[in-house]
């Protein structure tokens, strides 16, 4: 199939109807119908309910969106493996939760470079669920995060253990019950080990899903949330946040999930780094508590 078949099929489903999404492709609206009949003449359905308000996908549309999308970003994808400079002989495509890029990420990106220089890197970051289907459909050689999927084929290694720590802009907080007290919801081990520890806690009136949200959100408006050390360490010392010592601390597994049976020897050296790079984030972690 032309790979702007499924564009312009993308393009339609998102923007609504044909006009707008031949202004996004800067092709004419005529180019967009004759591609549209084309793709439902190889498909043998009828893909979109045309009106005068404009596209609507029918349930033939719904179902063959996942692929096209998957169709784009592999050719994608295979655009910029064949696409290498003369100087890189492979290319290493990483996955990482949004959260866990910095300190972590950042440090073992230059030991790959360092350690295999011949090898480019492409970075993606997203949730957890999506991070699961880029590998499962080949388009992630490795991801690292907070809560792996499990899939048959793919394998889950732990790497590291994160400290969760109580912060907050006022160094008479006492604990997570108290008014400015945002809940960062860091995934359902967290979730039960919390309940279990706070159980007449009222529930809380911000929760987020995203650490950086909370951090930001408590430092303009004062409060208090669970946040790793890694991301509040520089706010601690220069006084923005106040370390709750006496509230319980709680620990974060992070994981690294990758197809199995990879004998390249450059996937085995980043997979290697990855594990010194955690190992000597534990440490610094230990050492400043």
């Amino acid at each position: 199939m032309d790979i702007a078949l499924a564009r312009t099929f993308l393009a339609i489903a998102d923007a609504g109807n044909f006009v707008k999404a031949a202004e996004r492709l800067n092709i004419t609206q005529s180019t967009v119908s004759a591609r549209v009949k084309l793709l439902e003449s190889l498909i043998g359905q009828a893909l979109f309910v045309r009106s005068k308000s404009g596209a609507m996908l029918t349930p033939s549309g719904v179902q063959f969106r996942r692929f096209a999308e998957k169709l784009v970003q592999t050719w994608e994808h295979a655009k910029q493996e064949v696409g290498l400079a003369d100087e890189f002989h492979a290319m290493l495509t990483v996955g990482v939760e949004f959260t866990l890029w910095e300190r972590l990420l950042v440090r073992w990106l230059p030991w790959v470079r360092a350690a295999i220089p011949d090898t480019a890197i492409r970075a993606d970051v997203g949730s957890s669920s999506y991070l699961t289907r880029q590998l499962v459909d080949g388009l992630l050689d490795l991801s690292i995060t907070y809560t792996p999927q499990y899939r048959t084929g793919v394998v889950i290694e732990k790497l590291m253990d994160e400290n969760l720590m109580l912060v907050s802009t006022d160094a008479k907080t006492k604990g997570p019950w108290e008014p400015g007290y945002i809940f960062v919801d860091w995934g359902p081990e967290f979730r039960n080990e919390h309940m279990a520890t706070f159980p007449a806690s009222h529930s809380p009136v911000i929760s987020v899903t995203y650490g950086p949200l909370a951090l930001q959100h408590i430092l303009a408006n004062g409060g208090s949330a669970y946040l790793p050390h890694r991301i509040v360490a520089r706010m601690l010392k220069d006084g923005r946040l106040h370390d709750i010592a006496r509230a319980p601390r709680f620990t974060r597994p992070v994981y690294v999930a990758y197809v199995g049976g990879d004998g390249d020897e450059r996937f085995k050296t980043a997979i290697q780094g990855l594990r010194l790079v955690a190992a000597q984030e534990e440490a610094d972690e230990k050492t400043v508590n």
